[in-house]
C-alpha cells in the first residue's frame, strides 16, 4: 500500500500531523497484511484503524523507521505490533524483534496484546523480560528460543551483559513511551541496547511527548524516520472535568463523599505521596469500598495482583501515585479523581486523560486546597478555557453499602509453563462447568498463575466447578482474591 504521508528528506524526518490526509476510518484489509492477521484481527473486533494506526502502519510495514507521537489509549501497540508480526519467520527460533517499555506494567500489557495479535500464525513464542522476576527461569525460556522479546531497559542489559540475549537475528527495535523512559533516567541503558542490535534493523520510536532527548535518539539511532504528530489524542468533550475547593483534612472524606454521589463502577484516585495513599486506602475500605492501592513499596507479585483486578473490574477504586501508574492502561475506567493537583500541568493533562477513551465519557474530579490555587490557574492556561468549579454541598451520598464491584477474580496456579492459555480456561468454564461467555471477563495468564474474572454472582460456583475439574486434562488449584474492604 502506498503512504500518503510526505517523504522524508535526508536533512530531517517528514512529518505526519492530524491534518495530514490520513483517514481514521481506513479498514486494516487495506494494508498488506496475512490474510490469517486479518480474519484474527476481525475475530478481535479490530476493525478500522484509529488514527496513529492509519498514519503510521503503511510506512512501519514498508519498512521507514518512524517517530511517533501518541498517547496511551490511542491503539499503538497494535501500530508496532502489527508490523514486526509480519516481518517475524516463526521457523526460526531466534529474537527478531525487540520492544523496550518504561515499566514491567506497561511490557506485560505490551505483550499479551503482541500475543493476541499473532494468533493468526502458529507458535510465536513472546517473552516478557523485566526486574523483579528472577533471572534463573528468564534465561531458561530464553535458551528454548524466543521471536519477540518484550522488556524494560535494565534488565535486558543484564541479560545482554550476561551473553543470555543474542540479538543477531533481529530486525526490528521498538521504544515504546520513550518520553517516560528517559523521565526515568533510562537515556544511557537504551544507549547500551540500541548499539547491541545489528545496525541494519527497523527502530520505531513512540513517545506522548518530544523533549530533547528524543531527538537526541534519533539522530543516533534512527535511519531517516518518519515523523507522526497526531495531537488530538484525548477529545476534551468526553471528560467531564469538575473541581472543588476543601479544606487540607476535608480531602479524603471528599473522595469517598464523589464516590458515593457518582457512583462510578471504576475509579483511579491519585495521591501526590505514598502516605496519602495508605491513608485514602484506610478510608476507603472502612466506609465499605472495593479498594486496592499501587505504590513503590509493593512487591512485584502485589502490583501484579492489584493490577490485573483493577484492569478485570474486580476492584472499584484503584488508589495510586503517579509514579507507581505510569504505563497503566485501563479500558471503561468511568472516573479519575485528583485527591490533591499536581504542580505539573502536563501530569494533570496526562491523569486525566486516562478516562473518556475511544467512544467512553468520563469524569475528571480535582481537589483543591487554598494554596494551590496557583496550581489550577496554570492548568486553567493550559486547557484554555475557564475551569469548572463545583461545591462539595452540592453531593449526596446514596444510601446503603457502596455497590461492589461486577467482577470477582479467581487464581489458579499455573500458567504459560504448564501450557495454560486464555482460551484452554475459557473452555474449562463454559464446556463442563456451564457458564456463559457474558458471565466470564478478562483472563490473564502469567508464567507461573493465570487470573480470570467471573462475574460476582457466579464466584463461588466457579470456584468449585474449577477446582472439581479440569484444564488441558490436569488438576489445578484455584484461590478466590478476596475482597479488600471494611
Amino acid at each position: 500500500m502506498n503512504s500518503v504521508l510526505p517523504a522524508a528528506t535526508d536533512d530531517a524526518p517528514a512529518t505526519a500531523g492530524a491534518d495530514s490526509g490520513v483517514a481514521s476510518n481506513l479498514s486494516f484489509a487495506q494494508l498488506p497484511l496475512a490474510p490469517a492477521t486479518l480474519v484474527n484481527l476481525q475475530q478481535l473486533g479490530y476493525l478500522q484503524m484509529t488514527p496513529i494506526q492509519a498514519a503510521s502502519l503503511p510506512l512501519a510495514l514498508a519498512g521507514r523507521d518512524l517517530i511517533a507521537q501518541a498517547k496511551t489509549g490511542s491503539g499503538k501497540t497494535a501500530a508496532f505490533a502489527l508490523s514486526l508480526l509480519a516481518k517475524l519467520n516463526p521457523r526460526r527460533f531466534a529474537v527478531q524483534a525487540l520492544v523496550l517499555c518504561p515499566t514491567r506494567e506497561l511490557a506485560d500489557q505490551v505483550a499479551q496484546e503482541i500475543r493476541r495479535l499473532a494468533r493468526g500464525e502458529d507458535n510465536i513464542k513472546v517473552l516478557t523480560l523485566c526486574g523483579g522476576s528472577t533471572m534463573r527461569p528468564q534465561m531458561s525460556s530464553l535458551e528454548h528460543g524466543a521471536h519477540v522479546v518484550v522488556g524494560t531497559p535494565g534488565r535486558i542489559m543484564d541479560h545482554l551483559q550476561r551473553g543470555s540475549l543474542d540479538l543477531a537475528a533481529l530486525n526490528t527495535l521498538v521504544l515504546d513511551e520513550a518520553d517516560r523512559m528517559l523521565d526515568m533516567g533510562f537515556f544511557d541503558d537504551i544507549v547500551v541496547v540500541a548499539k547491541a542490535c545489528p545496525k541494519e534493523r527497523q527502530t520505531l520510536l513512540f513517545s506522548a511527548t518530544y523533549p530533547e532527548g528524543i531527538a537526541k535518539l534519533s539522530r543516533q539511532f534512527l535511519r531517516q524516520p518518519q515523523q507522526i504528530s497526531l495531537l488530538e489524542q484525548h477529545e476534551a468533550s468526553k471528560i467531564r472535568q469538575r473541581f472543588y475547593e476543601v479544606e487540607r483534612d476535608q480531602r479524603l472524606a471528599a473522595v469517598a463523599l464523589l464516590l458515593k454521589h457518582y457512583r462510578p463502577v471504576s475509579t483511579l484516585a491519585f495521591c501526590n505521596t505514598r502516605q496519602q495513599c495508605r491513608d485514602l486506602l484506610q478510608l476507603l475500605r472502612a466506609e465499605g469500598f472495593v479498594a486496592l492501592a499501587l505504590h513503590g513499596e509493593l512487591e512485584q507479585r502485589e502490583r501484579d495482583q492489584v493490577l490485573v483486578q483493577f484492569a478485570n473490574r474486580s476492584c472499584s477504586v484503584l488508589v495510586a501515585t503517579d509514579v507507581a501508574a505510569r504505563g497503566l492502561d485501563i479500558d471503561q475506567l468511568e472516573a479519575v479523581i485528583n485527591v490533591d493537583v499536581t504542580p505539573d500541568t502536563e501530569v494533570h493533562v496526562h491523569r486525566i486523560g486516562r478516562t473518556g477513551r475511544v467512544d467512553q465519557a468520563g469524569w475528571a474530579f480535582s481537589l483543591v486546597s487554598g494554596s494551590q490555587m496557583a496550581r489550577v490557574d496554570n492548568i486553567e492556561k493550559e486547557l484554555g478555557h475557564e475551569i469548572e468549579w463545583h461545591s462539595l454541598s452540592e453531593l449526596q451520598a446514596a444510601p446503603g453499602k457502596p455497590l461492589p464491584p461486577p467482577m470477582v477474580t479467581l487464581l489458579i496456579l499455573g500458567g504459560r509453563k504448564e501450557k495454560i492459555r486464555a482460551g484452554d480456561v475459557l473452555g474449562a468454564l463454559t464446556g463442563e462447568a456451564g457458564f456463559s461467555k457474558e458471565q466470564i471477563g478478562k483472563i490473564n495468564v502469567t508464567d507461573t498463575s493465570t487470573y480470570v474474572a467471573v462475574a460476582r454472582s457466579i464466584a463461588r460456583d466457579a470456584l468449585r466447578k474449577l477446582s472439581a475439574g479440569t484444564i488441558k486434562g490436569k488438576k489445578v488449584r484455584v484461590h478466590l482474591l478476596q475482597d479488600k474492604a471494611g
